[in-house]
């Protein structure tokens, strides 16, 4: 099936609903038959979405730049794990394997991650869907400020639809897949 490369915390965050969402997000995945495209990490929400893809029998792609590496941050487990230069090269690589793209909640680095790839879509690089994952209300800021963006002319309201945003991982893949139908 497709692969799905998340965005997501190098840390568990403080809500435990953070973890649920992570973990049964992965046990989707692995269920539906999708594979994992990932930053690579043992660590954190990052970790623990790998080892449920793993534990549901699914298959995980890690990327992780050498200095990562390095500082031992890197899941051993991993059937596939593509070690890259930087971070520049990470995410392209990332890019190039997925088919489609999720934010979980995470810090700066997730939000990075997940404006790139959108902007890459608007500027046409790419047509996979994107979505973000809303676990307790963790995203809900952000898309009043996207709404607000659209309302004050920033943002063109196509573009801000192109952005699918659930709370629930089950309604989040659904709504991926649909669109995933859409461009085959």
């Amino acid at each position: 099936m497709s692969k799905f490369c998340v965005y997501l915390g190098s840390r568990n965050g403080r809500d435990p609903a953070f973890l649920e969402a992570t973990r049964a997000l992965g046990h989707e995945l692995a269920a539906r038959g999708h594979g994992l495209v990932y930053g690579g990490a043992r660590i954190g929400l990052m970790g623990e979405l790998a080892n449920a893809v793993l534990a549901g029998g699914g298959d995980v792609i890690g990327v992780m730049p050498d200095h990562l590496v390095e500082r031992e941050q890197a899941h051993e487990g991993l059937p596939t794990l593509i070690r890259v230069n930087n971070m520049h090269e990470r995410k392209a690589s990332m890019a190039a394997h997925a088919d489609a793209f999720i934010a979980l909640p995470g810090g700066i680095g997730t939000l990075e991650e997940l404006f790139e790839a959108w902007t890459w879509q608007y500027l046409g690089l790419h047509d996979k869907p994107i979505g973000v994952l809303d676990t307790a209300g963790f995203y809900s800021p952000l898309l009043t400020f996207l709404d607000q963006t659209v309302e004050h002319g920033f943002l063109n309201a196509r573009t801000r639809t192109q952005l699918i945003d659930a709370e629930d991982p089950t309604a989040l893949l659904d709504a991926l897949e649909a669109r995933l139908a859409e461009t085959i």
